[in-house]
C-alpha cells in the first residue's frame, strides 16, 4: 500500500496540492485524471520520492518495492537492451553483476565463495534464475524482437525505447507500479497487451493517461484532481464521468431546494415578524434560515474546447481513387500496390503498426510526397484538409496566432478568425503569442482551428490526439462524429477508432492492405483477418529470403 497524509505543495504562493489524503491499496488499478496542470505528473513524482512535498508525508508499507515508468529515454544507452529491463529490480541486477565480478576473479578465495554462496541464495529466493526468459517475455509482448534483446539500447528508435523503458518498470511483479502515460508510441497491439497485463495484475497500479478506452479497461478507481484535491471514485473512467456529472446535478438540484425554501422562509418572517400571535413563530423560522447552508459547487479546472468541423460544400459521389500506388524508401517497401475507393460515406481508420507506412501514404494524399508507382485521383467536389504527425514545419516562423491562423482563411476578418481561436480556448492576449513558443498542446489545437477555418469536406488526421489532454481528445472525438464529410485517419485513440470509423484500413509490414467495412472491435475480433496477416507476413518473410 502508498498513502499520501496531509499532502500539500507549494510553488511559490500557489498550492498544487493542499492537504491531500489518499491511500492506493493493493490489486486495484488507479487512474489518476484531471485537467492539463493539475498536477497529475507531479502526484507521481511525489509518490516515487523524487519531489519534496512542503508539507505531510508519504507512506509506502515496509519492504514493498515501488517502480516507476523512465521518462528519460538516454538514460540506459550504453546499456544492453536485456539489462535494461532486468535493472528494473535493481536489487536483483546488482547480485547478478557482484555474482559474474566473483567469478570472474583470478584469485578466488574462501571468503569470495561464502560471499557468492550467500549471492546465490538471495538470488534463487528473488527467482533470479528466471530473469532473462521474464525480461524477454515483456519485451516480446511489447513487440521488441528477440535480436534486438542484446543491442544497446542507444541503437533503438524512440519507439523501441519507450517499450524496452515500460518492460523495465513492469519487471519483476513490483508491489507498486507508477506508470505516466505508458501508452503513449504504443502502436495498438503493444497497448492492447499492456491492457491484458494489467488487467492480470494483483499489486497496486497508478497510471496517468489520456486513453480513455484505457483507462476504462484497466482501472478499478480513478482518482481525479481538481483544485488541488484529489477525489476517488469506484469504477472505471466512465462510471467517474457519470458519477461526478450526477454529483454536480444532485448538489444543484439540492441547492434550488434549499433556495427556495429560504424564500419561503424569508417571506414568513417578512409577512408576520411585527405580528405579536406570529412572533414565536417568525423567530423560529429565523434559526431555521440561519441553519439552511447551500452546497459549494465550484466550477470545474477543466476546459472543453468546442471543435465543429463543417464543410462549406456537399460532397460528390466521387471522393477519392487510388490505383496501384507503390512506395520504396530506403530499400524497403512501404506501400505496395494500394488500391481503393473511397465512398462519401467514408471514415476510415487506418490501423495496425506500421507507422511509417500510414504517414508516407498520408503525404502523398496531400501532395508532400510523391509515389514509386500508381496514382490517385481527388474528386472535383472536394476540398481536403491535413493534420500531420510532424508540425514542425508549419510552426517555423514569426507569425502570432491570428496572423498565423488569417492566413489559412477566405475571411480575413479580424473577429471571425478569433473566434475560431476562441473555440480552442485561445483568449485574449493568446492571439498575440508567437506560433514557434507554443506547446505541444496548443499548436495541435492551432491546426484544428485550421481544419475547422479551412471548411474542408475532407479531413484527413495522422495522429491528432499525440500532446491533447482529456478534455480536447473528448472534445475532437464528437467533431469526428459529427463530421459529415469523408475522413480518413491515423490514431492510437481506441475509443475514437470505434466510434468513429466504418471503414478499417491496415497497411502490412511490406506495404500490402487489408481493407474492410466494419467497426474496429469487430476487424480486432475477425479470425480472417488474423489468417491474412499471417499469410502476408508469411510471403514478406519468404520474399527476404
Amino acid at each position: 500500500m502508498i498513502s499520501a497524509n496531509n499532502v500539500t505543495l507549494r510553488i511559490g504562493k500557489k498550492a498544487l496540492f493542499e492537504d491531500v489524503n489518499i491511500k492506493f491499496t493493493e490489486g486495484n488499478c488507479y487512474g489518476l485524471i484531471g485537467a492539463n496542470g493539475a498536477g497529475k505528473s507531479t502526484f507521481l513524482k511525489i509518490l516515487s520520492g523524487k519531489l519534496d512535498t512542503t508539507n505531510g508525508s508519504i507512506a509506502i508499507t515496509p519492504g514493498q518495492r515501488l517502480s516507476v515508468l523512465e521518462q528519460d529515454h538516454f538514460k540506459y544507452d550504453d546499456f544492453a537492451v536485456l539489462d535494461t529491463v532486468i535493472m528494473g529490480n535493481q536489487r536483483l541486477y546488482d547480485i547478478m553483476k557482484e555474482k559474474d565480478a566473483l567469478y570472474t576473479k583470478p584469485d578466488f578465495s574462501d571468503a569470495d565463495g561464502i560471499r557468492a554462496s550467500e549471492l546465490e541464495g538471495e538470488f534463487a529466493e528473488m527467482n533470479g534464475w528466471e530473469a532473462e526468459s521474464d525480461a524477454a517475455t515483456l519485451l516480446n509482448g511489447l513487440g521488441i524482437e528477440t535480436e534486438l534483446h542484446y543491442n544497446l539500447m542507444k541503437d533503438l528508435s524512440g519507439s523501441e525505447k519507450v517499450k524496452v523503458l515500460l518492460a523495465r518498470a513492469l519487471f519483476g511483479s513490483p508491489d507498486i507500479l507508477l506508470l505516466d502515460e505508458p501508452t503513449n508510441h504504443l502502436d495498438m497491439d503493444a497497448i492492447a497487451w499492456l491492457e491484458e497485463f494489467l488487467i492480470n495484475f494483483e499489486n497496486t497500479v497508478i497510471v496517468v493517461s489520456h486513453d480513455r478506452y484505457f483507462l476504462n479497461k484497466v482501472c478499478t478507481h480513478i482518482a481525479d484532481i481538481d483544485y488541488g484535491k484529489i477525489q476517488l471514485y469506484a469504477g472505471n473512467y466512465d462510471f467517474w464521468y457519470e458519477s461526478s456529472q450526477l454529483m454536480v446535478k444532485q448538489m444543484k438540484e439540492a441547492n434550488k431546494k434549499k433556495e427556495e425554501k429560504i424564500k419561503e422562509l424569508q417571506e414568513f418572517i417578512q409577512r408576520f415578524s411585527a405580528n405579536a400571535s406570529k412572533s414565536k413563530q417568525a423567530t423560529s423560522r429565523k434559526r431555521a434560515l440561519e441553519k439552511i447552508e447551500l452546497d459549494e459547487i465550484r466550477p470545474s479546472s477543466r476546459k472543453y474546447p468546442y471543435i465543429d468541423f463543417r464543410p462549406a460544400r456537399e460532397i460528390g459521389n466521387e471522393v477519392l481513387m487510388v490505383e496501384g500506388l507503390s512506395k520504396t524508401i530506403d530499400g524497403v517497401k512501404i506501400l505496395d500496390d494500394i488500391t481503393f475507393t473511397l465512398g462519401h460515406d467514408d471514415k476510415v481508420a487506418f490501423v495496425g503498426g506500421n507507422e511509417l507506412a500510414k504517414t508516407v501514404f498520408f503525404k502523398i494524399l496531400a501532395g508532400e510526397m510523391e509515389p514509386d508507382e500508381g496514382s490517385f485521383k481527388w474528386g472535383v467536389t472536394t476540398t481536403q484538409a491535413y493534420f500531420p504527425k510532424d508540425n514542425t514545419k508549419e510552426f517555423d516562423n514569426d507569425l502570432v496566432i491570428a496572423d498565423w491562423l488569417t492566413q489559412y482563411s477566405e475571411i480575413k476578418d479580424a473577429t471571425y478568425v478569433r473566434g475560431f481561436l476562441g473555440r480552442m480556448l485561445f483568449a485574449g492576449d493568446d492571439g498575440v503569442k508567437k506560433v514557434r513558443i507554443l506547446s505541444g498542446g496548443e499548436k495541435v489545437r492551432c491546426l484544428l482551428s485550421k481544419m475547422m477555418i479551412s471548411a474542408a469536406n475532407v479531413l484527413i488526421f495522422d495522429e491528432p490526439t499525440n500532446h491533447l489532454d482529456m478534455e480536447a481528445i473528448t472534445a475532437l472525438n464528437n467533431g469526428m462524429i459529427k463530421f459529415p464529410g469523408a475522413m480518413l485517419f491515423a490514431s492510437r485513440d481506441h475509443q475514437i477508432v470505434q466510434t468513429t470509423a466504418n471503414r478499417i484500413m491496415e497497411i502490412l509490414p511490406g506495404g500490402k492492405l487489408i481493407d474492410k467495412i466494419t467497426t474496429y472491435d469487430e476487424y480486432l475480433e475477425s479470425d480472417e483477418m488474423a489468417r491474412k496477416r499471417q499469410v502476408y507476413t508469411a510471403d514478406i518473410t519468404e520474399d527476404d529470403n
